[in-house]
């Protein structure tokens, strides 16, 4: 004979379906970031543009999301019209340098659907995932650099060249000599966004501290 619970006892039935949606994206959001990791390190045919690193991580994570708005539809019918509804009413008007923002902002869009029609678990579970995904990805991606042309006039610059050089490789820039003249060193100069070009300037000045050098940082724009 089938016993059953104490009604205060019982388990409640969204307790039962929050751990259901779960243990699902347990397994689907998993998969999806390795089939889209699949797709976006493909391998690059000959005469192809090259990919960039937050192009590629973007891939990913759309794949992961696709699986998310899809475990919050489910076989809802009116959710999915209200998740078109929702999506169509965003318009993104602000310029944004990194793929990874935009898809930031969709992955917040998605964990607020998630969160609306109470998939309170599966919204936490996902903004785990997302986060954990995106630190490994970024983990991978090259370190951001700033580009400048650097400039150093003094009445003898050839006798600073070799101390001027020491500084920028302790410094962790990326150098080379462009020009070298009677007044001045120009360089090509990438550093990392880390590095404060100030810092730099002063260790540079404080090689002839009698006020005879000049030191100019010239950012160049991305194209």
């Amino acid at each position: 004979m089938q016993q059953t619970l104490p009604p205060e006892f019982a388990i409640p039935e969204i307790f039962i379906n929050q751990v259901q949606i779960i243990i699902k994206a347990l397994l689907i959001l998993p998969l999806a970031a390795g089939l889209g990791a699949l797709l976006a390190f493909r391998p690059r045919r000959r005469g192809t543009p090259a990919r960039s690193a937050p192009v590629i991580q973007t891939q990913i994570v759309l794949a992961i999301l696709g699986s998310v708005v899809m475990l919050i539809v489910g076989t809802s019918l009116a959710r999915a019209f209200g998740i078109v509804g929702v999506a169509s009413l965003i318009r993104y008007r602000a310029k944004i340098d990194d793929p990874k923002d935009a898809v930031v902002m969709l992955a917040t869009l998605t964990v607020g659907l998630a969160s609306g029609v109470e998939l309170y678990g599966l919204a936490v579970f996902s903004t785990l995932f997302v986060l954990a995904v995106l630190w490994i990805v970024e983990s991978l991606e090259p370190e951001q650099r700033k580009v400048f042309d650097l400039k150093i006039v003094s009445e003898d610059p050839s006798v600073l060249r070799a101390d001027v050089e020491a500084i920028l490789r302790r410094s962790g820039v990326k150098f080379e000599l462009r020009s070298a003249g009677a007044k001045d060193l120009i360089y090509d100069a990438s550093l990392p966004i880390s590095v404060r070009t100030d810092r730099i300037a002063n260790a540079i000045l404080s090689l002839q501290p009698n006020g005879e050098t000049e030191v100019s940082w010239e950012e160049k724009k991305k194209k």
